[in-house]
């Protein structure tokens, strides 16, 4: 028995001493990036398919079941190669100029873009949006930082969040195809479909009642 062990132990330590070599850093980073892009995707995407579906959508739970698994399998497997495509063209320009300078991140960063979620969906469109908004934050904060615009007397945010508010909700209301289907859903639950009902069955314990009453 352990003559049979003996094999997996040799090789273990060899793939622990392969990780262990600098020189191969930079090709192994590029590895382990898929892996958390891969990883990261799925955690992300699935509790969110999950609620999305079966608030929103109809269908048989076979049908939903698959949407959860085919939405998962989209987001998990992009930012995998995100990840992959970024990390290895770092390390090309890096190697290329015996350095890394900022430019390189953000050059990067837009080829990845536009291989990996260059193509317009659903998914893609969640992630681009959901990135754009931190973008803005981070921006100001960064031109406050750097002293291009002056430090606001008073905190901001509750005129960002009224105009935000504002916005999207003129924008439903009135130019309601601008808006992302997921965020048209969820809006018409809330704001439209507060104002239907028959009876306490669907004013209390269900958004809308499944009879033909």
């Amino acid at each position: 028995m352990a003559g049979g062990e003996d094999p997996l132990r040799a090789l273990l330590r060899a793939a622990n001493a392969l990780l262990q070599q600098r020189r191969y850093r930079a090709a192994l980073a590029v590895i382990k990036g898929f892996r958390n892009g891969a990883v990261y995707g799925a955690k992300i995407r699935a509790p969110h398919a999950l609620v999305m579906t079966f608030l929103f959508k109809s269908g048989s739970l076979r049908e939903k079941l698959k949407a959860i698994a085919q939405a998962t399998y989209a987001h998990s497997r992009n930012l995998a190669y995100f990840v992959f495509t970024y990390k290895g063209l770092m390390a090309v320009q890096s190697r290329l100029q015996g350095k890394k300078i900022p430019f390189h991140a953000f050059l990067a960063a837009c080829i990845g873009g536009w291989l990996v979620f260059g193509e317009n969906n659903p998914i893609n469109s969640q992630i681009i949006m959901y990135l754009l908004s931190r973008i803005l934050f981070g921006l100001s904060r960064l031109a406050v930082e750097k002293g291009y615009i002056p430090q606001p007397k008073q905190d901001p945010f509750p005129l960002v969040a009224a105009l935000v508010w504002g916005t999207v909700l003129w924008l439903f209301e009135y130019h309601r195809e601008t808006l992302q289907p997921s965020l048209q859903s969820s809006m018409t639950y809330l704001y439209e479909d507060s104002e239907v009902w028959h009876d306490l069955s669907d004013f209390l314990l269900y958004n809308k009642r499944t009879d033909s009453k």
